[in-house]
Formats: C-alpha cells, sequence, structure tokens
C-alpha cells in the first residue's frame, strides 16, 4: 500500500469520540472509506452525519468482546467496499486504582479491550492484508505500556503486552508490504482522561498533554510505514525508556513526577471548571 490513503478501507474501533473521532476525521479528509466501530449506536451516528458529506462511511455498533462480532465486522466491510487496508485498534478501557481496590472482572475486562481483542481483530484482518498485497494495522498504546505504572498496574500490562505483540508481529511480516505499528501517547485532552479526573494518578498529568489532533496524525504516519512506534510526547518516550532500563532511578524520581503532576492537575481541573 502506498501513502495515499483514497479509496482504502480503514477499519476504525473506538471511532465514536476523541481520538477516534479525530481518527475518523483525518482518514476522511484524506479520502479513506471508513468502518466506524463503537458501543453506543447515537454516538456513532453522530460523527457518521458529520463525514458523510466527505466520504464513504458505515457504522457497526457493537462489543469489540465479542468474538464472533469481530467476525461479523471483517466480512461486512469487505461487503461494503469491496476491500479491507486499514485497522486501527484504538477502542481502550480504563478501570483507575490499585489492584487490591479494585474487582477482579474489572481488571479481566481490561485484558479483553485492551489486549486480546486487538489481538483477534489482528488476525482476523492479515488474511485481508495479504489478498489486497499490504495494507496496515495501527495499535493505540500508552506511555503506560513502556514503564510501570503504579495505580494503572493492569492497564499498564495490557498496553505493554500489545507493544510486544506490536513489535513482534511486525518483525512476523518484515518486507510484507504490511505495516504494523503503535502510537504510545501520554495524557490526552480527551474525556477518557479529562472526565474522570480525580482518579487519574496525579503522576499522568506530570507529562505534557497532547491533543487528540496529534495522536490521529501519528496514527497516519504509522499507517503509512513511517515508523514502528511514536510516543507522544517524543521527550515523554526516552523518559519512559530510561525509567524501565533504572527501576531505581524510577523510584527515586517518583515523588517529584508525583507533585509535578498534582499541580498540573489542578490547572486542569481549574480549566475544566471555567469552561
Amino acid at each position: 500500500m502506498n501513502n495515499n490513503f483514497k479509496g482504502k478501507t480503514v477499519i476504525i474501533t473506538g471511532a465514536s469520540a476523541g481520538v477516534g473521532a479525530a481518527v475518523a476525521r483525518t482518514f476522511a479528509h484524506l479520502g479513506a472509506n471508513l468502518v466506524l466501530v463503537a458501543r453506543g449506536q447515537s454516538a456513532l451516528d453522530k460523527i457518521t452525519d458529520e463525514l458523510k458529506p466527505i466520504t464513504s462511511v458505515i457504522n457497526i455498533a457493537m462489543d469489540i468482546n465479542d468474538p464472533v462480532a469481530n467476525e461479523t465486522l471483517l466480512e461486512k466491510a469487505a461487503q461494503q467496499f469491496g476491500s479491507v487496508d486499514v485497522l486501527i485498534n484504538n477502542a481502550g478501557f480504563h478501570q483507575r486504582g490499585d489492584v487490591e481496590n479494585n474487582q477482579a472482572n474489572d481488571l479481566a475486562q481490561m485484558v479483553d479491550v485492551n489486549l486480546r481483542a486487538p489481538i483477534q481483530l489482528a488476525c482476523l484482518m492479515l488474511p485481508c492484508l495479504r489478498k489486497e498485497g499490504g495494507g496496515a494495522i495501527v495499535n493505540v498504546g500508552s506511555l503506560a505500556g513502556r514503564t510501570p505504572l503504579q495505580g494503572a498496574a493492569t492497564y499498564a500490562a495490557t498496553k505493554a503486552g500489545l507493544r510486544a505483540f506490536t513489535y513482534s508481529l511486525a518483525d512476523e511480516l518484515r518486507d510484507s508490504g504490511i505495516y504494523i505499528g503503535l502510537v504510545s501517547p501520554g495524557p490526552i485532552d480527551t474525556g477518557f482522561i479529562m472526565s474522570e479526573i480525580d482518579q487519574v494518578e496525579d503522576i499522568v498529568f506530570s507529562q505534557p498533554m497532547s491533543s487528540a489532533q496529534q495522536v490521529a496524525d501519528a496514527i497516519v504516519s504509522i499507517a503509512r510505514g513511517e515508523e514502528t512506534e511514536i510516543s507522544l510526547p517524543r521527550a515523554s518516550g526516552w523518559l519512559t525508556t530510561i525509567s524501565y532500563l533504572f527501576p531505581t532511578l524510577r523510584r527515586a524520581l517518583r515523588p517529584a513526577l508525583y507533585n509535578k503532576g498534582r499541580k498540573a492537575k489542578l490547572q486542569y481541573k481549574r480549566r475544566n471548571s471555567e469552561s
């Protein structure tokens, strides 16, 4: 697949709001056919109606935890547009807080949504991409998947697993014309974080906030095969690498990062209350 997405079919999970909606808008303006996936029909209809004047788009309200629904998704996309060229695994779930303060089933659901479902969808997608002679799978990871994060242990584990899967699959498909990669953002200025800001660990806000559009632009770069991973912000990616390699340093820096994040969190809360 070349860098031109005009006429290509792009499946986007978690497409009804936030990063997913920004990705949908970006690919729409690049001329792609869109298959938008999320659980809520009304929110899907809203973004679909917005983009229909720009490009061809269908939506499918479904739960990506349903293996049968995932198989049907690929079939419907191919039937509608004749081919499936790009998969964006964006849907995510985060049950915040320490492990012992959570229900086991909620933690298991995080594994299902953030790791099992993207793996299944990627596996289902590969025959489609082989048939087309190329394409792309882009997974949305997190800085939390690059280094241990207390208060988000299971979430970090799912994103670390998704990152390992992405790099391994990229090696398996090297020179195939199928691009595999992931975007690993820190905090993003969307409802995923901002609507439950009090439950988010202070340390998360120690890193600069990205916009949904910045993440969407990075996803397009990955889909074009320009890089295997993009961390947002880039400097935070370097910081997570250092903290992973040197755990003693990570623990020593943690109080300062919590303090920095706490101050930034208060500023964001003040901004939200004034808007």
